[in-house]
Order: C-alpha cells, then sequence, then structure tokens
C-alpha cells in the first residue's frame, strides 16, 4: 500500500483501485478536539479538489477535500458516535471516507511520506 499527502493535510492510502482517505495527524493536532464529522455520501462522484466532507472542532470547521478524482463508496460511519477517532489515530482508525479512484495518475501529483514531513517542517 502506497500513501500520499496533499498540502491541504488530507492522506489517501492506495490499495488496488480504492483510496483510503483521512487528515494528517499534523492536521488534526491543529484542529484540536474533533467533535463532529460531516461525513462522506457514498456514490458521490467528486473531483480533485472537491470538498468532501467537513470535520468540526472546538477550534474550527474545516473542509476535506478529495485528494483524486472518484466516486465515494464508504464513509467511517464509526465516527459519528466517535469522531474522537480522528484525534487518537487520524492516520489509522480515523480514517474518513473510501472511494474508488477515476484517475491513478492525479496521484503522481501528490506528496510521499518524506516529502509531506518536510512540507509541514517548513510550516
Amino acid at each position: 500500500m502506497s500513501r500520499y499527502f496533499t498540502p491541504d493535510h488530507e492522506w489517501i492510502e492506495i490499495e488496488g483501485e480504492t483510496g483510503t482517505v483521512g487528515i494528517s495527524d499534523y492536521a488534526q493536532s491543529q484542529l484540536g478536539d474533533i467533535t463532529f464529522v460531516e461525513l462522506a455520501q457514498a456514490d458521490t462522484d467528486l473531483s480533485k479538489g472537491d470538498a468532501a466532507c467537513v470535520v468540526e472542532s472546538v477550534k474550527a470547521a474545516s473542509d476535506v477535500y478529495a485528494p483524486v478524482s472518484g466516486k465515494v463508496t464508504q464513509a467511517n460511519e464509526g465516527l459519528e458516535d466517535q469522531p474522537e477517532l480522528v484525534n487518537g489515530d487520524a492516520q489509522g482508525a480515523g480514517w474518513l471516507f473510501r472511494l474508488a479512484i477515476a484517475d491513478a495518475g492525479e496521484l503522481e501529483s501528490l506528496m510521499d511520506q518524506t516529502a509531506y514531513d518536510a512540507y509541514v517542517a517548513g510550516l
């Protein structure tokens, strides 16, 4: 599996034709305590950069954008009752949605872990 990051702090982990999307640990730490997640809707077609869902915290509400184009296949419904999973494991159990990737070529514009770590270090 490969994981990529956007400059907006979303991550996508690729497994076959499916991508699992969430926000980075850096993003959740900047948001503070997550209080609500407006889940992505299944069967929604997204273009790269489209707002897919919303994460609300004690500090702010932030849109989460699609890192690549595709169709939402699943949302992490566990976040309805436990939005704090995003704080506890943003890059694991706190994933937000899965999508069927429409154009794998879009992944080339994203950062790998090393490039993302350097990007965050520069902020």
